[in-house]
C-alpha cells in the first residue's frame, strides 16, 4: 500500500465523525424539514373512526388555525403528549387527528382511557394520507393555518416546551 492510500481509513472515519457531530449540532433533532411549510395542506384522505367525524380539505380552510396530530393507539410517545393536546383542546385550539396505522378497536380504547382532544378524527389505516403529508412516525402534529396552509410540523411529542416555544407563537400567543 502507498503511504498515501493509507491514511484514507483515517480520513474517512473522521469525515464520517465530522458529519455526526454537524447533524447532531441542531437545535432541535425533532425539527424535520417538510416540502409544505408555507404551502396548501395535501388532501385529507380518511376512514371513519368508532363512529366520530371525519374531517375533511373543508376543515382546513375555515378561516382558523388548527392541528393536525398523527397518533396511534400503540404509540408510547402519543401517550406522553396526550395531555398537552387535551390542554390545547381545554384553551381552545382546534385538533384534528389521524389515527396512523392502527387497529380502530384499539384506537377507540385508546381515547377511552385518555380521552379525546380531536373535534374530528379519521383513520389513515394504510398510511395513505400520511404518505402524502410526509409522515415518518408517530406521533407527529401539523399546525395549519386558516386558508390550509401548513405552518409548522413537528415530529415528536408535543411538550409543554414545544406549545411555548413553536405551537404558541402560531397560534397567536402562548397556546391559548
Amino acid at each position: 500500500m502507498s503511504k498515501p492510500l493509507m491514511f484514507l481509513p483515517i480520513v474517512a472515519v473522521a469525515a464520517m465523525f465530522a458529519g455526526f457531530y454537524a447533524a447532531m449540532q441542531r437545535e432541535n433533532p425533532n425539527d424535520m424539514p417538510s416540502a409544505f411549510i408555507g404551502r396548501e395542506a395535501p388532501p385529507v384522505t380518511l376512514e371513519p373512526l368508532d363512529g366520530a367525524p371525519v374531517f375533511t380539505d373543508a376543515d382546513l380552510r375555515d378561516g382558523q388555525i388548527k392541528l393536525v396530530n398523527y397518533w396511534a393507539s400503540w404509540c408510547a410517545p402519543c401517550r406522553v403528549e396526550h395531555p398537552n393536546l387535551e390542554a390545547l383542546k381545554d384553551d381552545g385550539v382546534t385538533i384534528y387527528g389521524v389515527n396512523w396505522k392502527d387497529n380502530p378497536a384499539k384506537a377507540a380504547g385508546f381515547l377511552a382511557e385518555m380521552g379525546n382532544p380531536f373535534a374530528a378524527m379519521g383513520a389513515d389505516p394504510k398510511n395513505r394520507m400520511g404518505l402524502n403529508w410526509g409522515v415518518a412516525g408517530v406521533p407527529e402534529t401539523f399546525v395549519i393555518d386558516g386558508e390550509g396552509k401548513v405552518l409548522l410540523r413537528y415530529a415528536g411529542p408535543i411538550t409543554q416546551r414545544v406549545i411555548d416555544e413553536q405551537i404558541g407563537p402560531l397560534l397567536g400567543g402562548d397556546g391559548e
